[in-house]
């Protein structure tokens, strides 16, 4: 027998460069050939005649061959054969391009069993290319039910299925890891028989059940390893602080915390005085003061000794943070410090060296502070923003610059709390649910090109009043596969001919970090009229003299990053408004671009936004932070997600240090899933 780690060379037919092939899929091992799911079926085990065929609907069907294959050869690189075929209820006429197989194996007067899709009319029926097989050979290709996989160039459908059936005859499946208890309680199949009819099932029924399985294995996998990974948190201490008076610090402020903030405060705390390692995410909408939260929950860690962190994903979101931290630290005599790549080699020497020594109290930086050279004298506190930008694995990281420091993240991409089980399942959470006085609700509008004139005119009147415009664009340059507006040519554009009187600028993803940074800073101060921006600009960016946002092509966006972008206006006392243009047509599109002009609630919009377009285009891209799920789908499977949770957690409680077979299978599996999703294991 083979292993499931052996290579998939092993398998008779896959050499050099099939294995190139598999590996563009990441199949590299048995294991992985296995585990490579298929992405839908195709039900080719109902036999229908010839007359009950319907144009486009592939089906399968008997026939007999009325006549010898004619070939002929029509060009070079295109010969053309042709065949009849026949039941008792009619006559079908066949096509074979550069199918010499067909040519040779169909034979006059034998009966064969045919798949393919009709096209034609009722004057007559033709139908192209359809796979066949005689009789009394073994189903491969008709009269079964047919895995369908995700494929790369140059590897067939059929080719996955030869590989994938023969690793299956030399190896076992993965090892059973669901406790027999769980498997009778929810219905689920067995390892084995699941592994076994998902990539040969008998009928649909079965094939729904091995995918029941292999969701529930997903979930109770994740669920399980978030629930180790709390309880082993859990039994980490900290040295309670005893100085959590914050009167310096609200004295501080220029305003007074909201209800929700000061809530969130209250919980933060209550975790630094409780002696446990704190672990919570501050969640909250676009603009709703979780700066502020760090900031205090810095504060504590400072006065009781310790060094702060910040991480963010972005240089222009980390050096927003530092300016407006630094300003608000001076007069309490913490000094707080700025780490990014793009500073010069002496610079980040001496910015390491004052945070080694301890005369930094608060680093605020990118992925530097990752670096091995970045050394903490004490790090008492680790703080991630924008925290769906990061994995497990990295603030885990940044973690362990310190002994076991404190850990808040935030996020202001509001998350459905399905998503937000898996993605912060080893956290508490506290919820920001109020926006700061003064601020008022950004008024959005869907409207197509007629009303070019009206938005140039708008534009021109924030002009007039003193106030500035960002401009979204979907794309960076022209392309012909896409007919959307492209930020370059639409700034030349609005700065030749649309407002040659205005100051333009531009800034997009391909620039570099320096050239973002400066036009970012510029607009900020004002020296710019209009920002013409890609979705670098979604994150963070705090402009609040900007009063109006216009997004080109709005279908192109998902309703999260459309309501992240509409955030960076309404940032300051004036009213704001965001203008969606689209031109199209289809109802449930412009469905859910109206449905972003009723509402501001960003949790109501999250939802929504998962419903649509799934976990892995949530954030436009897919996020390190998100599990590497083959099957599961968080949009389809809730009910499945809830028993699997449900499942694991009575595992962790009953069951979660016995050596059993099942839970030392389990616990590889969880090292496994957490080493796909982001190369390293916490």
């Amino acid at each position: 027998m083979a292993r499931l780690s052996d290579p998939v060379t092993i398998l008779k037919g896959v050499g050099p460069t099939m294995a190139k092939r598999f590996a563009q899929l990441n199949i590299f091992t048995l294991q992985d050939l296995i585990c490579h799911f298929p992405r839908g079926y195709e039900d080719r085990t109902r036999l229908v005649s010839i007359d009950k065929l319907e144009v486009d609907v592939p089906a399968c069907f008997k026939a007999v061959v009325m006549n010898t294959p004619r070939t002929a050869h029509i060009r070079k690189g295109l010969d053309i054969t042709r065949v009849q075929v026949a039941d008792h209820t009619a006559r079908l006429n066949l096509t074979f391009f550069n199918n010499k197989f067909a040519a040779e194996q169909l034979r006059y007067g034998e009966e064969y069993i045919f798949y393919g899709a009709v096209s034609g009319d009722f004057v007559g029926y033709s139908m192209t290319n359809p796979v066949f097989e005689t009789m009394d050979a073994q189903p491969i290709a008709t009269r079964r039910v047919l895995p369908i996989y995700p494929l790369t160039a140059g590897l067939s459908n059929a080719a996955v299925l030869k590989a994938v059936r023969q690793a299956l005859s030399i190896c076992d499946p993965p090892a059973e890891i669901l406790p027999e208890s769980v498997r009778q309680r929810y219905g689920i199949l067995s390892a084995d028989r699941a592994y076994y009819a998902i990539h040969e099932p008998q009928s649909m029924a079965e094939a729904e059940l091995a995918k029941k399985r292999l969701i529930f294995e997903e979930f109770f996998v994740f669920s399980a390893g978030l629930s180790l990974m709390r309880a082993e948190r859990a039994r980490k201490k900290s040295k309670p602080y005893e100085n959590l008076d914050l009167t310096p610090f609200y004295k501080s402020l220029p305003f007074t915390l909201t209800g929700a903030q000061q809530r969130a405060i209250d919980e933060i705390l209550e975790d630094l005085r409780s002696g446990a390692t704190m672990n919570r995410l501050v969640q909250g909408d676009v603009g709703s003061g979780k700066t502020m939260i760090a900031a205090a929950a810095a504060f504590c860690t400072i006065q009781n000794g310790h060094q702060a962190a910040m991480m963010a994903p972005t240089e222009i979101l980390a050096e927003q943070h530092y300016h407006s931290l630094n300003k608000l630290f001076a007069p309490l005599g913490v000094k707080v410090t700025l780490l990014t790549g793009s500073m010069t080699v002496k610079q980040k020497r001496e910015v390491r060296e004052r945070i080694a020594s301890g005369e930094v109290q608060f680093a605020v930086g990118t992925h530097a502070l990752l670096s091995e050279a970045t050394v903490f004298h004490d790090l008492g506190l680790v703080i991630t923003d924008e925290q769906h930008r990061f994995g497990v694995a990295q603030r885990a990281k940044l973690s362990s610059k310190g002994q076991d420091p404190h850990l808040l993240v935030m996020s202001a991409t509001p998350i459905p709390r399905t998503l937000a089980l898996l993605m912060y399942g080893d956290l508490e959470v506290s919820i920001i649910n109020e926006l700061p006085p003064g601020r008022q609700p950004v008024e959005t509008f869907l409207v197509n090109e007629s009303y070019r004139a009206r938005i140039n005119a708008f534009i021109r009147k924030q002009k007039e009043e003193n106030h500035q415009t960002f401009v979204v664009c979907p794309a960076v340059e022209e392309s012909e596969e896409l007919s959307v507006k492209a930020a370059t040519v639409w700034a030349e554009t609005l700065q030749q001919t649309v407002f040659p009187d205005l100051r333009i600028a531009l800034i997009h993803g391909q620039m570099k970090a320096a050239e973002k940074e400066a036009a970012m800073a510029a607009f900020a101060r004002g020296e710019a009229d209009v920002l013409v921006a890609t979705t670098v600009i979604e994150v963070g960016v705090d402009v609040p003299n900007a009063t109006l946002m216009v997004i080109e092509d709005a279908d192109r966006f998902g309703l999260s990053q459309l309501h992240q972008l509409r955030g960076r206006v309404g940032r300051g006392g004036a009213k704001s408004y965001c203008i969606l243009t689209s031109q199209n047509r289809n109802p449930d599109t412009l469905g859910r671009l109206k449905a972003l002009c009723k509402t501001t609630d960003g949790f109501r919009i999250a939802e929504e936004d998962l419903k649509l377009r799934g976990p892995g285009d949530f954030f436009g891209s897919r996020q390190s932070g998100l599990p590497a799920f083959r099957v599961a789908n968080l949009s389809m499977d809730l009910q499945t997600l809830k028993d699997a949770q449900q499942a694991s957690a009575n595992w962790i409680d009953n069951e979660g240090t016995a050596q059993t077979p099942e839970g030392i299978a389990l616990r590889a599996r969880i090292g496994e899933l957490f080493t796909r999703a982001e190369g390293t294991m916490n």
